[in-house]
């Protein structure tokens, strides 16, 4: 049996490389897998409970990694036993390249064959094992690594710019927080002397986009020295 397959990650290429690497990351998307762990740096064992057509088994064996050309391709491999159910081994050629729009487009090929009782089952049943098996991993796969890619922006995003804009005439007890060169206002009327309002809401603000707590703490600072400023925007 042989398939192949294409998709885009939204991830930077060494992202999704390293991700290829990680016994953890690999661990938590194939289907069925307990236990994966590193004996070398292209060794593993691993134990998997699978289901090929109406047969379920548990497959203990080992996993490699072999024709390594970082951060661009490998060959991951693997081999088990599961008992009275037989054998089952296999294995995918990884190719990564990078997309138009900065990710990264995975292609793979596999390839697998059993033995023992899971032969017995009939081609059209194992091919169809496989293929939602080898779909289950990459599809985990790539949400893994672009949720990953997706935390790390946030962390690493520049500084918010918000702007404080003191008391219109007809409201003149009430302050305004907009993100900078967009209308989306972050608090609402901000009645004076209720500034420990602003500065949750700022937190609240900074926090979802991944800033560090010492930033919304900074913004709030700045907001309550500001408090008897009235003539113009003000930018945090």
């Amino acid at each position: 049996m042989e398939m192949s397959g294409e998709l885009t990650i939204p991830a930077p290429r060494q992202a999704v490389w390293d991700a290829l690497n990680d016994p953890e990351v690999l661990k938590e998307c194939i289907p069925g897998c307990e236990t994966l762990e590193k004996t070398s740096d292209t060794e593993m064992t691993a134990a998997v409970t699978a289901k090929v057509g109406p047969v379920k088994a548990k497959f203990k064996g080992s996993v490699t990694l072999s024709d390594i050309d970082p951060p661009n391709s490998y060959r991951i491999s693997g081999d088990g036993k599961g008992g009275a159910a037989g054998f089952a081994k296999g294995g995918a050629q990884v190719a990564l390249t990078n997309s138009e729009d900065g990710g990264t487009i995975l292609q793979y090929t596999v390839d697998a064959t059993v033995g023992g009782k899971l032969a017995q089952i009939g081609s059209r049943l194992i091919d169809a094992s496989a293929k939602k098996l080898s779909g289950e991993f990459f599809d985990a796969f790539a949400k893994h690594v672009a949720v990953e890619a997706e935390e790390k922006a946030l962390r690493y995003r520049s500084p918010a710019k918000l702007t404080l804009y003191a008391p219109k005439p007809d409201r003149p007890k009430y302050w305004y927080i907009y993100e900078s060169g967009s209308r989306r206002r972050i608090a609402t009327g901000i009645p004076e002397g209720e500034y420990k309002r602003a500065e949750l809401a700022l937190q609240k603000y900074l926090n979802e986009l991944g800033e560090q707590k010492l930033r919304a703490e900074h913004a709030a600072d700045r907001l309550v020295a500001l408090q008897n400023q009235r003539d113009e925007p003000i930018e945090l």
